[in-house]
């Protein structure tokens, strides 16, 4: 769908052979719970594999068997931010490439009368502007719900944000890019639009209702 894809700099589709398996399975409406998670698991792995290729890197004098060289290692610690409850379905997956990752928590929901996402959780590192931070979120629709998770970020210091995705959809990506132009998006996927009740089309239904069997 690369003709829906919004022109900006800072959006990344991940559109290798291996994501689209994954997403495909993930788009299937036969696919069980189970293996929805599971494939949501190997995409997040896919996914933060290509986000790390953009962290900063520091050289590191170690000795190998043989001899002393120059190695490279990440520059600061990250911290892993899954947007509840959905980016859960990623965690295990980021976690699997980047064990020692501190694991914050970002809990959104909408206020009924004003339509404006409400945090009814957070916890985060005290000292975020340390960290390199990964958004885990599997489905960007309207942003509203991201963009105020990044803003609350931004308020608790953080400096270095990406955030991954397993399908965005153009209205959220264009808002996003709008409002934070210094934050990195990945996805697996770009869908065209949203339906009345803001689900991505075609999308894959609702990520954390066939995450946790809810449905």
């Amino acid at each position: 769908m690369s003709e829906t894809r919004p022109d900006v700099k800072n959006l990344h589709v991940v559109d290798g052979p291996l994501s689209q398996h994954k997403l495909a399975v993930l788009r299937d409406e036969r696919t069980r719970t189970p293996d929805f998670r599971q494939a949501m698991k190997e995409l997040a792995l896919i996914m933060v594999a290509e986000a790390t290729r953009s962290m900063p890197t520091r050289p590191v004098s170690i000795r190998t068997p043989l001899t002393e060289t120059e190695v490279e290692e990440i520059s600061g610690p990250v911290c892993l931010v899954p947007v509840l409850r959905a980016g859960l379905g990623m965690l295990d997956g980021a976690l699997a490439l980047l064990p020692t990752a501190t694991v914050g928590f970002m809990g959104l929901q909408r206020d009924e009368e004003t339509a404006l996402p409400v945090e009814y959780y957070v916890n985060l590192p005290s000292n975020l502007d340390e960290y390199l931070v990964l958004v885990l979120d599997p489905m960007l629709a309207t942003g509203g719900s991201l963009s105020a998770t990044i803003d609350k970020l931004k308020e608790e210091g953080a400096t270095w944000i990406s955030c991954l995705h397993a399908v965005a959809a153009v209205p959220g990506v264009e808002r996003l890019t709008r409002e934070h132009p210094d934050v990195t998006f990945y996805a697996a996927a770009v869908d065209p639009e949203l339906d009345d009740r803001s689900f991505i089309v075609p999308g894959l239904g609702d990520a954390g209702d066939r995450l946790y069997g809810t449905l």
